[in-house]
């Protein structure tokens, strides 16, 4: 169990690490107002329309344009700090303790087996059952 969970933090991390290091580029055709095409990292596919309109439109000058393409990049990270001395005094305080508390959780306890067999009961003086007038029916 120790094992499965260490492996998928492990994997989380490395993932969120490759996921903040990427830069992110979406890019939309729209049409008339309404969305054509969505791509990631690439470019968005032409609905054809304007192409049709090059067509029709030949000869004459003006053209009228119904479609836009918008696009949205999110840079990544570049640079990575990974030294440990670049934090402040209460980070390193933070991370420290973060990482004592997680390693302590899979510490395994050990607990000596504490046996009784050899010691008798104390010897009563008055027996408390008639004394209390305490019986099981």
């Amino acid at each position: 169990m120790k094992n499965l969970l260490h492996k998928l933090f492990s994997v989380s991390m490395a993932l969120l690490l490759l996921l903040s290091t990427i830069s992110w580029t979406v890019e939309k055709h729209l049409c008339m107002g309404r969305v054509m095409d969505i791509a990631l990292f690439d470019h968005a596919e032409d609905c054809g329309m304007e192409a049709s309109l090059a067509l029709l439109d030949e000869t004459s000058t003006v053209k009228k344009h119904c479609c836009d393409n918008e696009s949205f990049t999110l840079q990544g990270q570049d640079t990575l700090n990974l030294d440990i001395f670049h934090f402040d005094f209460s980070q390193q305080v933070f991370l420290i303790s973060i990482t004592t508390t997680y390693l302590g959780l899979f510490q395994e306890s050990v607990d000596k087996n504490i046996v009784f067999d050899s010691y008798p009961p104390p010897i009563l003086d008055e027996d408390l059952n008639i004394l209390h007038q305490v019986f099981l029916i």
